[in-house]
């Protein structure tokens, strides 16, 4: 049951929508002043009312039923007790029937998002600043496919620019194709990074001529350039399939080659191009925003260019009913300028353009530069979180089987949850102790709640133990927290996809696993007093083991059934 909807379904308040209500609603921090509780000072002013005597009035018209055990006003919030035996019957029996299904929903039937992440660079390896764009971008893919939205994966590849022509230089001059062949994406950035430490006038001159091969179809040039992609998507996907992120198109900013003159066309027709120091823009100065360059001066076309091209491309093909851009908050303005553009020249759709900003990752040692080759790669990030949590997992656990496939879901988990548990708009420091703190707000947490509930479900069934009909009883505290945040799990994950943090799931998943720690240690599972309080914590403990599972599976993140 959506607790929340049904509530908002009982409170009536005069040009104030039930959704809207139900988005208000909220859970108090402290279970003393009840199980959900909706703030009131803001009826105040629309109202011409106190928040108190609001809450007063509302909980006067609010009767109790078979879902809610009370209704009290206090300090301007009107407050809701939960009947905690109807909660636990309808929460366990849902995930019961639903299982890994639980949290779904079909509000998406018929939608379609388009979503752009990762975007990689053709020819460099992914560095940890690629991370949050990959992760959150591939969580966002799976919440909306979960709600029943048709989700579009979209990595918009870099390959388009002379740095191309830069490498074709440095390939010519230094490069050896069995060499390359052998050290993939890495040799190809090492010839990059030898170019621009290296170069001279002529040098950058003979780059600049060979990005024009590249664009006028020289055949030679392409084929490097092909080449280089080859191997560039070889060496991505592996990344790609260790953090179980999926595309669904790996059209890039070269494919807009063929497709930018249309634009420019429709912008001239519409009077909205103008010349401004021999370059080609849309004067945005009565938004309060800089022109927006459509072609440079010497007649090239820009990120803007191919960016409005790919956004007309993307609806007229998919039809989207929302496109996001899951780029670094540093693009404001660009994205900013782009869909402005997109309101000029009469495109209803560009309201449906959201550009998903967040923050940057690093290490302690701070900022990185391709050119200069001083980069932190993110698969030596993984690597290392894999090889410390496989000691740990030694430590801990010995005779742990299959401790190799154990330790690379903990240490890939580790670096993703690192990346999604707080709001997508922080820049964050990966600390490797961190990520991996059995203890902490972190992934390996989750996982090892994950372990303990299956552990304990393996025994009661080595015992020949069953839980297939419970008796569901009046719950305690602890049986009560642990059930109403698995109940709330499925109004997250809509949260989640609404304010595009997947953080959110993130810290239930935190919040599920500390809840139920504290159960498992202060209520008897297997020594239940009785066969039916030992059912019901059995039922209690495969519902948590489900949602927690559900929940990883969302951010991407593995759960060994062992640790």
């Amino acid at each position: 049951m959506d607790y929340k909807a049904y509530l908002a379904d009982r409170i009536r308040v005069e040009g104030v929508t039930k959704e809207e209500i139900a988005e208000a609603i909220a859970v108090p921090p402290d279970p003393s002043l009840g199980d959900y509780a909706l703030p009131c000072f803001r009826f105040a002013r629309a109202l011409r009312k106190a928040p108190g005597k609001i809450a007063e009035e509302l909980a006067a018209a609010i009767p109790c039923d078979r879902v809610i055990a009370e209704v009290f006003a206090l300090n301007g919030y009107l407050n809701f007790r939960i009947d905690r035996k109807g909660l636990a019957e309808d929460v366990l029996a849902r995930i019961k029937k639903e299982g890994s299904a639980y949290g779904s929903s079909d509000m998406g039937r018929g939608k379609t998002v388009c979503i752009d992440y990762s975007s990689v660079n053709i020819a460099k390896p992914f560095h940890i600043g690629h991370l949050s764009t990959t992760v959150l971008g591939g969580a966002l893919y799976r919440i909306f496919k979960f709600l029943g939205y048709r989700s579009v994966g979209i990595n918009h590849l870099g390959d388009y620019g002379t740095q191309f022509g830069k490498l074709i230089s440095a390939y010519k001059r230094w490069g050896v194709r069995e060499e390359v062949e052998r050290g993939g994406i890495h040799a190809i950035n090492d010839l990059y990074v030898r170019f621009n430490n290296e170069a001279t006038e002529e040098m950058e001159q003979e780059a600049r001529e060979y990005f024009r091969l590249i664009e006028s179809g020289d055949a030679e040039a392409n084929a490097l350039f092909e080449w280089f992609k080859a191997l560039t998507l070889d060496y991505v996907r592996k990344i790609y399939d260790r953090l179980h992120v999926t595309f669904d198109s790996y059209a890039g900013e070269r494919f807009y080659t063929d497709k930018m003159q249309p634009v420019i066309d429709e912008l001239k027709e519409k009077g909205l191009l103008v010349e401004s120091q021999g370059a080609q823009v849309v004067d945005l100065e009565a938004y309060g925003m800089p022109p927006c360059i459509i072609l440079r001066s010497d007649g090239a076309s820009l990120y803007a260019t191919r960016d409005l091209a790919a956004a007309i491309y993307r609806k007229n093909t998919y039809d989207f009913d929302r496109c996001l851009y899951v780029v670094a908050y540093q693009q404001n303005l660009h994205f900013k300028q782009i869909f402005k553009v997109l309101e000029l020249m009469g495109k209803p759709w560009a309201s449906d353009m959201v550009h998903v900003a967040y923050g940057m990752v690093s290490l302690e040692d701070g900022a990185m530069s391709t050119r200069k080759g001083k980069v932190v790669w993110l698969e030596d990030v993984m690597d290392r979180c894999v090889e410390k949590a496989a000691a740990v997992l030694a430590e801990k656990n010995p005779a742990l089987e299959n401790r190799e496939e154990v330790a690379e879901k903990v240490g890939v988990g580790a670096v993703v949850f690192g990346a999604l548990y707080n709001s997508k708009i922080k820049d964050i420091v990966f600390s490797y102790d961190k990520a991996l703190n059995f203890d902490g707000e972190t992934s390996v947490y989750v996982q090892y709640t994950c372990a303990r509930a299956a552990s304990v479900l393996a025994k009661a069934r080595a015992e020949g133990i069953s839980w297939d009909h419970v008796c569901v009883e009046e719950p305690n505290l602890q049986e009560f927290e642990l059930l109403k945040t698995l109940a709330d799990f499925p109004d997250v994950i809509i949260a989640a996809a609404k304010n595009y943090e997947p953080s959110m799931v993130a810290r239930l998943s935190v919040d599920a696993a500390q809840r139920f720690n504290k159960f498992y240690i202060e209520c008897k599972i297997l020594q239940a007093e009785t066969e039916q309080k030992r059912a019901f914590r059995l039922a209690i403990t495969e519902a948590t083991l489900t949602v927690l599972t559900n929940a990883l599976s969302l951010l991407g993140i593995g759960v060994p059934e062992k640790m």
